[in-house]
């Protein structure tokens, strides 16, 4: 199931057990994973803020595309993504790129059969149950068969003429009750194959029998004071009753084969598709159709089976459908089960075909209510891995030319529109000279003192323009206001637009067409824009001061008045005496006239 944009991602994986598959921009597989939960394991590569793998946070920067597959159960997931890894071996994936495969309980074609724990399928006649994931209870299990049905162990050729001859003598396995001496004709192979029905049947769940029959001789132990024999019986029936499980991923008794199903529903269409090799599913994904004319699902199906097969360079002769279709390849077999393992196969796909489409018309359906603005949130949310939705957003900018009045300016965004009546100038007071570094740390120092003093809400993001530098200076002012780690802090570097995290060396690159760029780069604009204007403002204001300075006869209190009336010394130069006489009296207002006009 593809998701190309993270909004989706807590929202729609399911709870269910399954793999999951990360892809980069070029389409190669990053990574295979398992989870007894999708949708927790997902979204934690994305909330967890923590990661302490390098290589784990270089993964995540890379992942575009996101599939994954639903199963069963965890057993199930476990045993697909040692399939799929084995078969593709994806790049990070690295401690599970070896040959290793899951046991197998055979029993051997050949009279007496032995029963034994193997990874090794010989194609002899052999019946071969599994796969098993724990190693050590499928030994307790083949322990249970030899003191419940003694069997042999050696790998003697106990032909019936053999036996007539007298060539073998009984081992230690007969003297101490392992083995009822087959090969001695102390045990007919009548009651053996007696025993073998009866593993046969355990190894395939049917064990509600054998457990009434322990119990019998549980109980009969405890009577005659036998505990310990007791309780080992006891032991043996708690890991019968809850580990024996038949693995819906791998079946020795499939070949080579493709699997199909089709969901359809409001005019979506789904097709998920497994590919199984030697009764393991070694690929596996989920498709979108879309019509374009009134095909049919048959005419549908036909058209997604040709291009995957094409795609995958299959040649299997079985194709295992959930709908029945007419496939001109008559070398190819067409089956629609009804029971059995491939039933489950179609059953699992179908699953998975399902799910996609439930999927896409939720989200259609959200998108009908959906506001922009929440749509652009959610999106950043997940593109920056925030754990709130960041409807109050802060900016932060520094301006200065040449050293001289230095400023910062913060913006406010609330609901990803300008909040204008929010934003705050900040003329520097503690930074000497042009210290970029400073200037930022002050600036958010001064901002969040008041937060902090007031109890008010914090953002659920800042944004600081300027690189690791910047950020570092802007976390420090954080630290010391014992905001560290209660709001997400991130800096924007202009050159291309790379978004650091603190304490994170490795910058994130984001789509350049993404909303949540546009939106950075809107505050980050506004942000200088409003800093910009402050320090113009300041600069004219100062050159003012000067210019007033310079009229003899003119003290602090008239410029102060005059600066206040006027604002721009064009306004004062067009001012009559009158005017200026009412301001600032008669003989000041002729003193300023007179300068203007001396040096117009």
């Amino acid at each position: 199931m593809t998701y190309e944009q993270f909004d989706t991602l807590r929202i729609d994986i399911p709870e269910q057990p399954g793999v999951y598959r990360y892809y980069d921009k070029d389409g190669d597989l990053l990574y295979v994973g398992k989870a007894k939960n999708l949708k927790k394991r997902v979204s934690s590569y994305f909330t967890n803020h923590k990661l302490e793998s390098a290589r784990t946070k270089l993964l995540v920067i890379k992942i575009y595309k996101i599939e994954f597959t639903v199963v069963y159960t965890e057993q199930d997931a476990l045993l697909l993504e040692n399939s799929l890894i084995k078969e593709h071996q994806p790049k990070y994936n690295v401690m599970l790129k070896d040959d290793k495969t899951y046991p197998f309980v055979c029993i051997k074609n050949e009279p007496f059969p032995r029963v034994f724990l193997t990874r090794n399928l010989v194609r002899d006649g052999s019946e071969y149950f599994g796969p098993y994931t724990a190693v050590s209870r499928v030994k307790l299990i083949l322990e249970t068969f030899t003191k419940a049905f003694p069997m042999r162990t050696c790998n003697l050729n106990l032909s019936q003429k053999n036996i007539d001859a007298n060539k073998f003598k009984v081992c230690l396995e007969y003297h101490i009750g392992n083995c009822l001496g087959p090969c001695v004709g102390k045990q007919s192979e009548a009651e053996y194959v007696q025993s073998m029905t009866n593993i046969r049947q355990i190894l395939k769940g049917n064990i509600s029998w054998v457990i009434e029959e322990l119990n019998k001789k549980m109980i009969g132990l405890a009577e005659n004071f036998e505990f310990e024999a007791a309780n080992d019986i006891k032991e043996k029936l708690l890991y019968l009753g809850s580990y024996m499980q038949k693995s819906t991923i791998v079946s020795t008794k499939l070949t080579n084969l493709d699997v199909f199903a089709l969901a359809e529903r409001d005019g979506l269409c789904f097709i998920n598709y497994f590919k199984i090799f030697n009764g393991t599913i070694t690929s596996t994904r989920t498709y979108e159709v879309k019509r374009k004319l009134e095909e049919s699902n048959e005419e549908v199906l036909l058209a997604a089976i040709d291009e995957v097969r094409i795609q995958n360079g299959d040649e299997y002769e079985e194709l295992v459908l959930s709908i029945p279709v007419t496939y001109e390849n008559e070398k190819v077999k067409i089956t629609l089960p009804q029971v059995g393992e491939k039933k489950k196969l179609v059953d699992l796909s179908m699953k998975n075909a399902l799910y996609a489409l439930r999927q896409r018309l939720t989200s259609l359906v959200k998108l009908k209510h959906e506001t922009p603005a929440n749509r652009i949130l959610a999106q950043m949310q997940v593109d920056l891995r925030l754990t709130e939705l960041p409807v109050h957003i802060e900016c932060f900018d520094n301006s200065n030319i040449q050293g001289t009045n230095p400023v910062s300016a913060c913006v406010v965004f609330k609901n990803a529109r300008a909040a204008k009546k929010e934003y705050r100038h900040f003329k520097v007071q503690t930074v000497v000279g042009p210290d970029d570094f400073a200037t930022m740390e002050e600036a958010v120092f001064r901002r969040y003192s008041k937060f902090v003093e007031e109890h008010l809400p914090m953002p659920q993001l800042i944004i600081i323009d300027g690189g690791k530098g910047q950020l570092s200076a802007a976390m420090t002012s954080l630290t010391k206001l014992g905001l560290k780690g209660k709001v997400a802090v991130i800096g924007i570097a202009k050159r291309l637009e790379e978004i650091y995290f603190p304490h994170d060396s490795l910058p994130l690159y984001i789509d350049k067409k993404s909303e949540t760029l546009k939106l950075i780069q809107q505050l980050r604009d506004e942000a200088h824009r409003f800093g910009i204007t402050f320090h113009r403002e300041l600069r004219s204001k100062a050159a003012l001061v000067s210019t007033l300075d310079n009229i003899k006869g003119i003290g602090p209190e008239s410029i102060k008045i005059l600066l206040k009336e006027y604002k721009l010394i064009s306004n004062m130069k067009l001012a009559s005496h009158d005017d200026l006489a009412l301001k600032l009296g008669n003989a000041k207002a002729a003193i300023v006239k007179k300068y203007f006009e001396e040096n117009d």
